[in-house]
């Protein structure tokens, strides 16, 4: 299998992931040409997308989600809480309601030759998701926009060949920086997202040998550095990585621009 970042940040979030027959996009949060124009960069074609799958209806994973299934008529699958809601924003409501497949956290299904388990999230969302995929005893388990995280998510980031997940925000940045407070309080919050020590130390507790990658996801564009997000894992991994065998690697994902592409590798 294969994952590839569109793009993963505050501004918008797509992601490729894809085995040879089975090529599915998580989230779509920019524009149908920005999307085509990544799958493009990754030498993906959109015309092959066989799966859209939502985590949650905000705009930053949604907004492009409109025109690219008109035109291409893929099917997208979500909760029906979250699909309700993309149904009633402006660029949800040209999506055919027979393309529309309906999920529920704990679901297990296959798209294709790809396997998709579903697990809750806590984040201010109508029934916000996120999604592990699996392929030929491969995995790759993703987690973003989520304030806190519970045993559910331990189990559902355990024994992944890669993770992608949220490291949003310095502590001291947002602190410090412009945000109204409410809205400082909300990013903090159990239905917020996940700081870069939070992001660190869940990761910590699903450590195995079996881990090839870590990607750092969804960076506030005014509430992080990349530099600080990777420094935070990188120590982490040098302080608890206690397997015989290289420490996986560690990449950040851009948030506006194709960046970090991975390949399973045996």
């Amino acid at each position: 299998m294969i994952i590839s970042s569109i793009s993963s940040g505050s501004s918008g979030n797509c992601i490729y992931i894809g085995s040879e027959n089975t090529h599915l996009l998580i989230d779509m949060g920019i524009s149908g040409k920005k999307i085509e124009e990544g799958l493009n960069y990754f030498e993906k074609s959109a015309a092959d997308i066989c799966g859209i799958l939502i985590t949650h209806e905000h705009s930053d994973h949604v907004k492009g989600i409109g025109s690219f299934v008109k035109k291409y008529k893929v099917p997208v699958y979500g909760t029906i809480e979250t699909l309700a809601a993309v149904k009633h924003q402006a660029y949800g409501k040209s999506i055919p309601v027979d393309l529309m497949i309906y999920i529920k956290p704990g679901d297990e299904f296959d798209i294709g030759d790809i396997t998709v388990n579903v697990t809750k999230t806590s984040h201010d969302a109508a029934n916000s998701v996120c999604y592990r995929f699996t392929n030929n005893n491969r995995s790759i388990a993703m987690a973003t926009d989520l304030g806190k995280y519970d045993d559910e998510i331990l189990n559902h980031l355990s024994g992944a060949d890669v993770l992608y997940l949220e490291s949003n925000y310095d502590p001291e940045m947002l602190m410090v920086g412009t945000y109204p407070y409410y809205l400082k309080l909300r990013i903090d919050g159990e239905k917020g997202h996940l700081s870069n020590e939070l992001s660190a130390k869940l990761i910590s507790e699903v450590l195995s040998p079996k881990l090839q990658s870590i990607i750092l996801a969804h960076l506030s564009k005014d509430n992080n550095y990349p530099e600080i997000a990777y420094m935070t894992h990188k120590n982490m991994l040098d302080e608890k990585w206690i397997y015989d065998k290289a420490q996986p690697e560690l990449f950040v994902a851009k948030r506006d621009v194709p960046s970090v592409t991975y390949t399973i590798h045996d």
